[in-house]
């Protein structure tokens, strides 16, 4: 049993870590089998040795988190938790204050995980990103904020989000409405995305403008999409003709950014996904960067993480034929 102090310069840190009813304090407590008490301005850590450098590690980088405003809360407790297991708490510095946009309602949107900062740095440096990975990992939603950033910044004039409508053969007809009401359903998220960056009333003028262009991937067809920043949301569900076919839009001074979870296949034949195939050819072409999300940059509820990992595990035990023994 060793003991360890950690000094508390400011008392919001105090707040901020130990949490309502000392909530997150316990899922440090937990995670490591340690005891933590807080004595004025220090904190005092005490268990087994490896374990108690561990839970000090993390908690001087929840500190250095919630010194640059980061709320503490579980998620990030838990991200912290597995960057110490790696021997990565350092790389939380690279995540810094950099802010990507400023939502409607004044909140910065900034990468929360290394996997988001290598998104976001391949969007800045690359013509075509592919952000590959599991749900909740903020591969549509990052993508928009990189896309109103660029419009901001009046380094594009449009922005145009697509998607592929998977049943645009069948249910589409049974929705009612134009063909924009049947497809809206389709592309709420994009929607719901611009939202809260822009607001609803600039997203409206700017879509009246033409400066906005939500549309289903059938739309590409055809065009030539020059000064635009285009993004093209679960691209698992196109096909390999429709992913050439969108590839093959974009024009001078644009930037496209694909994303999709090759998990969750929806299109009759799985083996025909476009991006699985489009990652496969374009994967050593200068200006195309490829990036993969794990669950470790989940940022939904918890459960989100622990539910991919219980399928990737399953998954894998389909393919060694050992699951469950």
């Amino acid at each position: 049993m060793v003991e360890s102090f950690i000094d508390i310069e400011r008392a919001e840190n105090t707040i901020e870590l130990f949490g309502s009813i000392d909530e997150n304090i316990r899922i440090i407590e937990n995670e490591y089998n340690v005891s933590i008490i807080n004595r004025d301005s220090q904190i005092k850590v005490s268990g087994d040795i490896e374990k108690v450098d561990a839970a000090v590690k993390t908690i001087n980088t929840l500190i250095t988190m919630s010194n640059r405003g980061e709320a503490i809360n579980e998620q990030s407790i838990r991200y912290v938790i597995s960057l110490v297991a790696e021997g990565n708490e350092d790389k939380i510095n690279t995540l810094s204050n950099d802010v990507i946009c400023i939502t409607s309602k004044g909140r910065p949107v900034k990468a929360k995980t290394l996997g988001q900062k290598n998104y976001i740095e391949a969007i800045k440096n690359n013509t075509i990103v592919f952000g590959i990975g599991p749900a909740g990992t903020g591969k549509t939603y990052l993508s928009v904020a990189m896309a109103v950033k660029a419009f901001r910044d009046h380094e594009i004039n449009k922005i145009i989000l697509t998607r592929p409508a998977v049943e645009a053969g069948e249910k589409l007809g049974f929705l009612p409405g134009d063909l924009q009401n049947k497809v809206d359903p389709y592309l709420r998220p994009l929607y719901d995305a611009l939202f809260d960056m822009l607001g609803a009333d600039n997203f409206s003028r700017y879509m009246e403008r033409g400066n906005i262009e939500v549309a289903p991937l059938a739309y590409m067809r055809g065009r030539t999409l020059d000064d635009s920043f285009i993004i093209l949301d679960e691209s698992q569900n196109t096909t390999p003709e429709q992913m050439k076919m969108f590839l093959t839009r974009l024009g001078n001074n644009s930037k496209a950014v694909i994303t999709g979870d090759i998990t969750q296949i929806d299109i009759p034949d799985p083996n025909r996904s476009g991006v699985v195939e489009a990652i496969k050819i374009l994967k050593k072409v200068d200006d195309i960067k490829i990036v993969y999300f794990n669950e470790k940059d989940v940022v939904r509820h918890r459960l989100v993480q622990m539910i991919i990992k219980a399928y990737e595990k399953y998954e894998e035990g389909k393919k060694n034929k050992n699951y469950g023994k």
